[in-house]
């Protein structure tokens, strides 16, 4: 519960500090023309999009409910009713493939900061391909989970781990909706247009923090996270 509570403050915090950071407490009635972002420099940056502002409040929310998630998964697990499951091989391979995909969607961001269309079409095109790749081989593991008699509702180890790989696989699906919209796009065009830029710009940022999101998963089902969390209450008693 601890680590679920520094957790939600992290989130908390960071919203409140990027939103700030927007100068959302300003008053734009009282003033004329955009809001510009003086840097350090002196010199001036274009105002935060308002799409990509609600972007970080919606991933804020999406980490609070996988929080939730996983101190649910803590309490539950201290259950005498619960048995651990395998890990399947298959899900090392997913997550190489969709740390690949959040790669290529990197080289996507810096070939649209440059215009360079040429570039940027294979990289959204690997981008999503990988990401496909990811969401076929969770449903493959599931499949073969199953085969083997871990089904979902046997055990509560079971359930867990269908529940939330189900949910971040929903918001990878999500994730690729937009991807696929923002692939076809480029494709389309010769130009790469300050919407196109802040497509991709969003496509990567969403696509960064589902890897992670993954990554705090499959430690979890690894049991990594538990060694951690074991650590932290030995620290803090």
């Amino acid at each position: 519960m601890n680590v679920t509570l520094i957790f939600l403050a992290a989130i908390a915090a960071i919203i409140i500090w990027w939103l700030a950071g927007q100068r959302l407490t300003s008053k734009p009635w009282l003033e004329t023309g955009s809001v510009q972002l003086p840097d350090h420099a002196g010199t001036e940056r274009p105002p935060v999009p308002a799409v990509k502002i609600g972007l970080f409040v919606f991933l804020g929310v999406v980490g609070a409910l996988f929080s939730l998630a996983v101190s649910a998964y803590f309490m539950r697990a201290a259950s005498t009713d619960w048995w651990g499951m395998p890990v399947p091989r298959l899900l090392w391979v997913n997550t190489g493939a969709l740390a690949l995909s959040s790669a290529a969607l990197q080289w996507a961001r810096r070939e649209a900061r440059h215009g360079r269309v040429e570039r940027l079409r294979p990289a959204l095109a690997v981008a999503f391909a990988l990401a496909v790749l990811f969401l076929a081989g969770q449903i493959q593991a599931w499949r073969e989970l199953t085969a083997a008699g871990y089904v979902l509702a046997d055990n509560p180890a079971n359930s867990f781990f269908y529940m939330l790989t189900g949910l971040h696989g929903l918001h990878i699906l999500g994730g690729l909706t937009v991807l696929g919209h923002t692939t076809l796009r480029a494709f389309a065009t010769d130009i790469a247009s300050d919407r196109l830029k802040l497509s991709v710009d969003l496509s990567a940022i969403y696509s960064h923090f589902m890897l992670a999101v993954w990554l705090l998963l499959f430690a979890l089902f690894a049991g990594w996270a538990n060694d951690f969390v074991d650590l932290c209450r030995t620290l803090l008693n």
